[in-house]
């Protein structure tokens, strides 16, 4: 039989993955870099469309790759509206929200609405997202604060963290959806998630910067010195946005959003530097833990993931702290896209009926 081909495509801030996989084998991926000058031309990210599908198309002619055998074009999801977990066919409705970017201005919503412009151009090829990150299965329970103008949202790495969750349960041969785990993504943003049969009921919104700090995000701050900070005359609603996410974490701690320097630092005996290393692990472990109480210790396993999770320290400092509640596994990288190719694989074989964007 022969093998399913899917084209997946992954806007990033900088940078336009792609990759043709042949069922579950890449035989074909680039990183396609946007510098700083090229893309300051565009005033909005959504300008970039017809920019970066161009860049696509010549590459993958570059590379000889035959368009017309494409079943499945599956591009990362953006920020539309909240959606339960799995695949969507991309739709007018959903077009339109990629575009008016709904809850936001994000490259990801270019995964979309370029994934659907590219299957045009191939007989019987349809276009797809996956989990985006506004996956919303938060039990109600979960979106109360101690105050009624404000919610807690559900915005955080689901196609990752679905993604290892299912491959856990594949390696103990079950079902993702007969199992509770606690999976934590920790990449520029961290997000730790209570997984119950399927569906998470609980997340820090890895947007906002909620959770643990993280290389690019403040965390959650005590409220007081931050509602003293917002009125202190000295900074305007974007400085302090800015505070909270890209010049958080370890940026304003340390001054790079490289977690790696800061490993590297505190191996070489940078007391400071082993000091905030540890303040992170603190965090990830102390948000595990309160997830564990949300699954009401009934933990079949807790996942570790995401590009930090290469750091064996911390993985072993956030072991140390939480591996007496359940087995920690640890599934380091990224895998975005490898996740989405999943998705479609999953759909062509029948295993994942996608569902309707309205």
């Amino acid at each position: 039989m022969k093998p399913h081909k899917i084209l997946v495509i992954n806007p990033g801030s900088t940078s336009t993955k792609i990759a043709v996989f042949e069922d579950e084998k890449a035989v074909f991926s680039e990183n396609i870099k946007h510098s700083a000058e090229e893309l300051s031309i565009f005033g909005y990210i959504i300008y970039q469309h017809k920019f970066r599908k161009e860049l696509i198309l010549r590459k993958l002619e570059e590379a000889n790759m035959d368009l017309s055998q494409i079943e499945i074009v599956i591009g990362r999801g953006g920020l539309v509206k909240p959606i339960l977990s799995g695949a969507y066919e991309v739709n007018d409705r959903l077009r339109e929200d990629l575009l008016n970017g709904i809850q936001g201005e994000h490259a990801s919503n270019l995964g979309g609405l370029i994934a659907d412009d590219i299957a045009g151009l191939i007989p019987n090829a349809k276009a797809y997202i996956a989990d985006p990150v506004v996956v919303d299965e938060l039990q109600d329970v979960a979106r109360i604060t101690g105050h009624p103008k404000i919610f807690r949202t559900s915005i955080f790495h689901a196609l990752n963290q679905k993604s290892v969750a299912r491959r856990f349960a594949k390696s103990l041969d079950k079902k993702y959806e007969t199992l509770n785990l606690i999976v934590a993504h920790l990449g520029g943003g961290i997000s730790v998630g209570a997984h119950r049969k399927g569906k998470v009921i609980d997340v820090n919104n890895a947007l906002d910067g909620e959770g643990p700090f993280s290389p690019e995000r403040a965390g959650s701050l005590p409220a007081g010195a931050l509602v003293k900070l917002c009125f202190s005359n000295k900074y305007t609603h974007d400085d302090v946005k800015k505070m909270l996410v890209g010049n958080g974490g370890l940026v304003a701690l340390m001054g790079t959003n490289e977690a790696k320097d800061i490993e590297i630092m505190a191996e070489n005996g940078d007391e400071r530097a082993k000091l905030i290393q540890d303040a992170m692990c603190y965090q990830i472990g102390k948000c595990i833990g309160s997830m564990a109480a949300v699954l009401k210790g009934d933990i079949d396993g807790i996942i570790l993931t995401g590009g930090i999770a290469y750091n064996k320290y911390l993985c072993n400092y956030v072991d140390e702290m939480v591996g007496f509640i359940a087995p920690v596994r640890v599934y380091p990288g990224e895998g975005e896209m490898a996740a989405l190719a999943a998705n479609g694989l999953m759909i062509l074989n029948g295993e994942l009926k996608p569902l309707i964007y309205s």
